[in-house]
């Protein structure tokens, strides 16, 4: 595809902050929508407003080759709808009525129910759409399942990136602290209730390393993904005819178990594991095959690369100790 001007909705976001330089490096023309956010960079162009305007969303994409939408929300019910599911409807209507090449829309896992749901298989891209609770991951299979349709009503051409939980610079140490994640704002991201004597260690600011557990003790094992894979997927997609009308999987290069990413990352800076009881959840694994065999995708940060980048920011709850 002969991609030279690029409509980026969520752009200042966690994601959108990765893209927008690899698009520029090829020599793309960036527009991006700001609604609150700045774009930290004079090489793209902004336009105020925000996605659930249909005017503005319009203005964005007019002119442009390809789109790609990133903005969503997490657990707000003051702004989910409004910005993921009628924002992204927006954005198809938009394309609907220009003549661009490609969309890509930002999947997650969530779409999927991930551990919230037994998961007997690795999940691949034909695995059945099941939001797990709460408005983050039903808006995932809201968008998806409107990019579909628009693809088919209308011949949107539309491309799915669907990523795991993405984890950059020295945040996947939070995910493994116990005073972190005893209250979580998003299910499935913490602890949930935990035992009294666990709850004393909190209370007491007493740090762990955190590895959940099934009720018999059992360490779960899970798939995450690291940024800089997610941008290397999204280089593969961005401009590729073969992705047209087909989502991906993108996560990391295996999915890794609790018990021995809380040993390693103990090892590394002194602080005791504890198990911690997450009753409830199940085990799972994402296929990156499809996009392995179609992009040539290939993750390179796996559980243990992924501890060693987060712990070189000294920047987590859990740091190395010198």
């Amino acid at each position: 595809m002969q991609i030279r001007t690029v409509a980026v909705f969520g752009a200042s976001g966690k994601l959108g902050r990765h893209f927008i330089p690899l698009m520029l490096e090829r020599g793309m023309k960036v527009r991006a929508l700001v609604h609150q956010t700045p774009v930290e960079s004079e090489d793209v162009e902004s336009i105020s407003g925000s996605i659930t305007d249909p005017r503005i969303v319009a203005e964005v994409i007019a002119g442009a080759d390809a789109v790609v939408q990133l903005a969503t929300t997490k657990e707000d019910p003051d702004t989910f709808f409004d910005v993921a599911v009628k924002g992204t409807l927006n954005v198809l209507e938009g394309c609907r009525h220009q003549e661009i090449e490609q969309l890509v829309l930002l999947g997650g896992d969530a779409a999927f129910g991930i551990w919230f749901y037994e998961q007997p298989v690795p999940i691949n891209e034909n695995h059945r759409l099941m939001a797990y609770p709460g408005y983050y991951a039903f808006t995932k299979v809201m968008e998806e399942v409107m990019a579909e349709q628009y693809g088919i009503q209308y011949g949107v051409p539309y491309t799915i990136q669907r990523c795991s939980w993405v984890f950059e610079r020295s945040d996947l140490l939070g995910h493994f602290s116990l005073l972190e994640n005893v209250d979580p704002a998003e299910p499935g991201h913490g602890f949930g209730e935990v035992p009294d004597e666990i709850m004393a260690l909190v209370e007491a600011g007493e740090e762990r390393v955190a590895a959940q557990v099934d009720a018999g003790g059992t360490p779960y094992h899970r798939h995450i993904v690291h940024i800089d894979d997610v941008v290397q997927a999204f280089g593969l997609i961005l401009g590729n005819p073969a992705t047209i009308g087909e989502s991906f999987n993108i996560a990391g290069p295996a999915p890794f178990n609790y018990r021995a990413a809380t040993d390693y990352l103990s090892e590394r800076t002194g602080v005791p594991t504890i198990d911690v009881p997450c009753q409830g959840y199940h085990s799972f694994e994402i296929d990156i095959n499809k996009a392995r065999s179609i992009l040539g995708y290939r993750p390179e940060n796996d559980i243990f690369q992924m501890i060693d980048r987060a712990l070189e920011y000294h920047e987590g709850p859990l740091e190395a100790h010198s």
